[in-house]
């Protein structure tokens, strides 16, 4: 038995493809533009599939016992591979980060129970750093009732996120108010930030905590916020202009335009890294923060799938759907190359 990478092609799923060849792994490679997965895998010296996820997907995964799906935007691709992968009997996860593909999945976990498979959305950037420190932050104060969470530093976006940006304008905002996801506006809320590097100001987005870290930590209120570089002013006139990016013109061309992006090179990466930063608060207002500094987000992305991929296959992990921390444990953000957790600060 193997693993896939499928959307190889894209570029996410290359830096994961390369990664697994550098530490000794084998993956078959698919997506379904044959120009690019062919080379990709020959230069590679690896076996691939074509396919769309149009087709029937149940022949397309023998031999395979988990998926690492890197094909977005998932609100379109993860329904179906998920389907693919319980009815074939196959671990999945993927690299997204929709708020609504987390919930999709999270309701799929007794079929993965009853399948005997392990369903891991978010195994990238996409959430495992702000996972992993939520569930650390709500073992070091048991009964909190807010947690907030915050990101800095990651370098230029690949065309694929910016596809998933794009699909997601003209959405709004998303919090977690009492134990549901409520929409809220752009910008609903902006504070500063402790950050390891400096203190920054940073803004309310719809980020996938918002889904996963109830899921972690039981806390009822969660906000997710972004140091954007942009001031908070003008990122919440997009409530002004919401109708616009909802018109199908408006976004078709805002996709092609993103289509059109490379994402940062190799030097971009390296030289780039990201700051996590989380607070909770109880119902004595008593808090704890904690701060953790990583590579950049794409890099940690290929460093955390490689390494979930192969933690699923020793099968660790109970079947059903995980978050990254309930999968492997809040200390599994410590194991990825280059970061480093800060002690937590308790008032």
């Amino acid at each position: 038995m193997t693993w896939m990478v499928y959307g190889a092609n894209g570029y996410t799923g290359q830096l994961i493809a390369e990664l697994a060849v550098r530490r000794g792994e084998t993956p078959v490679l698919a997506g379904r533009a044959a120009e690019k997965v062919v080379p990709l895998a020959e230069r590679l010296g690896l076996p691939y599939r074509v396919f769309g996820l149009d087709e029937r997907l149940a022949g397309h995964l023998d031999g395979v016992d988990t998926v690492a799906h890197c094909a977005g935007p998932f609100s379109a691709t993860a329904a179906p591979m998920v389907r693919a992968c319980l009815d074939a009997k196959v671990n999945y996860l993927d690299i997204t980060g929709e708020i609504a593909v987390f919930e999709q999945i999270a309701q799929r976990s007794a079929e993965a129970e009853r399948a005997g498979v392990v369903l891991l959305p978010g195994a990238g950037f996409d959430v495992v750093p702000t996972d992993c420190l939520a569930a650390m932050l709500a073992a070091d104060l048991p009964g909190a009732t807010h947690l907030e969470l915050a990101f800095a530093g990651m370098a230029s976006a690949s065309a694929g996120t910016l596809r998933t940006t794009v699909e997601s304008l003209g959405l709004g905002g998303r919090a977690r108010i009492n134990g549901e996801i409520r929409p809220v506006p752009p910008g609903w809320r902006v504070r500063s930030v402790d950050f390891p590097g400096k203190r920054r100001e940073v803004i309310s987005i719809p980020w996938g905590d918002v889904s996963t870290a109830y899921r972690s930590t039981g806390i009822p209120n969660i906000v997710v916020y972004a140091a954007l570089g942009v001031p908070a002013p003008l990122f919440k006139a997009q409530r002004y202009v919401l109708p616009v990016f909802r018109n199908s013109l408006v976004r078709k061309g805002l996709t092609a335009l993103a289509n059109r992006v490379a994402g940062p090179n190799e030097s971009e990466r390296a030289a780039a890294s990201s700051e996590v930063w989380g607070q909770v608060r109880d119902a004595q207002g008593r808090t704890v923060s904690r701060t953790l500094t990583a590579p950049e987000g794409y890099e940690l992305t290929a460093d955390a799938v490689v390494r979930a991929v192969q933690r699923i296959r020793t099968g660790e992990v109970a079947s059903g759907t995980h978050t990254p921390s309930s999968a492997f444990g809040a200390s599994f953000v410590r194991s990825l190359t280059g970061v480093r957790v800060h002690e937590a600060q308790v008032r």
